[in-house]
């Protein structure tokens, strides 16, 4: 893949989400996507320069995460089934400090979390729908975006969801791409609890009195790999790469590549870490822009959390921060992002920074 150009300048902050916290009510419309154009919806994959933005600069947590990559039409949902028992509980997600745009992504965590958690006899779009309405979202809006969350329905009697984590897809002046990653837990007809979860890319506008979700696009990835190569088997049992439900599927479908696989193992020699996205649910395209992102051809992944301390928290060191970026590069990474922007790189712009990672690092790969 060519050398990204250089990042642009970044973007200003944006303003309060339309989930109107500590108001009266909560609003969430809009008809479009980034800029008033709808977004490429993805299947699993996007990047950021590998992952950069047009602007500059294992068990469930509560710490905060455009669209997602194509693939074949099966859900990145991992699934599997175990005896009649109590579903977990799960924990509403709130922004820890250090959020630069916290009020958008209360919006799309809120969302996600009503449409992916029910009551029995509570299963089924159009109920989904009047989950989303009783947040504030008009009725038509409620119901497309009902329509749009996929195998976050599901298909059980009753479910629950936690957020792992949300982390940004994109953040411009006027649009955002929220990534919402989770677990989810449903009831099928026999009593049988499934285990399952997926991230969904949350498209959200900024309107005068807040952010306003405008579309989902949940992960999809591919089947299983019949023959899992032994990177795959390695990466999957390590214990210090800890992967949520879309990520893991992308890791077991083959389609990542010995790059990703061979960094990710020999960073997890080093450090435990807290994989958000891969693969699948994450935008196409750098967000704001018509690049391809290294994401949806399986040659990046995004970080959120390291040896237990959140990329995004002001009390993780800075030091540790940049000590794993700078081994993510010496492990071979072309193009890797955070909140600390980097000097000293193979090339100009090995590192870069901005407001859309300042909650994770990318770490991409070229061809």
């Amino acid at each position: 893949m060519a050398t990204p150009p250089a990042h642009p300048a970044t973007a200003a902050p944006v303003g309060r989400r339309s989930l109107l916290w500590g108001a009266s009510s909560v609003l969430i419309w809009a008809t479009g996507c980034s800029n008033g154009t709808t977004a490429p919806s993805s299947t699993g994959t996007s990047r950021t320069n590998g992952s950069q933005t047009a602007s500059t600069t294992a068990a469930p947590s509560t710490s905060a995460t455009s669209t997602t990559a194509t693939a074949a039409p099966t859900s990145s949902t991992a699934t599997s089934a175990r005896p009649s028992a109590t579903l977990p509980a799960a924990t509403p997600w709130q922004p820890g400090a250090g959020e630069i745009e916290p009020a958008a992504k209360r919006s799309a965590v809120t969302l996600i979390e009503a449409l992916g958690s029910w009551r029995a006899g509570q299963e089924g779009e159009r109920r989904a729908a009047a989950r989303a309405a009783a947040l504030g979202i008009p009725a038509a809006l409620a119901g497309q975006l009902a329509s749009q969350a996929g195998s976050l329905l599901g298909s059980g009697d009753e479910a629950s969801l936690q957020v792992i984590d949300a982390q940004y897809g994109g953040l411009l002046t006027d649009t955002a791409s929220v990534l919402v990653v989770c677990r989810q837990w449903s009831r099928n007809g026999t009593g049988a609890v499934i285990n399952g979860g997926t991230t969904v890319d949350v498209r959200l506008s900024r309107t005068g009195s807040g952010w306003s979700v405008t579309a989902l696009h949940p992960a999809v990835s591919e089947p299983a790999a019949t023959s899992p190569t032994a990177s795959t088997r390695a990466v999957l049992a390590r214990s210090t790469i800890e992967l949520p439900p879309a990520s893991a599927a992308d890791i077991r479908s083959g389609t990542v590549h010995e790059s990703v696989l061979q960094a990710m193992l020999r960073l997890a020699d080093t450090y435990r870490m807290s994989v958000s996205v891969v693969r699948s649910g994450h935008p196409l395209d750098v967000f704001g822009t018509s690049r391809p992102s290294d994401h949806p051809v399986g040659r990046a992944f995004d970080v959120w959390r390291i040896d237990g301390h959140p990329v995004v928290d002001p009390a993780t060191p800075r030091a540790l921060i940049t000590a794993f970026m700078r081994a993510a590069a010496a492990a071979g990474s072309y193009n890797v992002g955070g909140p600390v922007l980097l000097t000293g790189g193979a090339t100009s712009n090995q590192f870069f920074s901005d407001d859309t990672h300042h909650d994770h690092v990318h770490i991409g790969f070229s061809s």
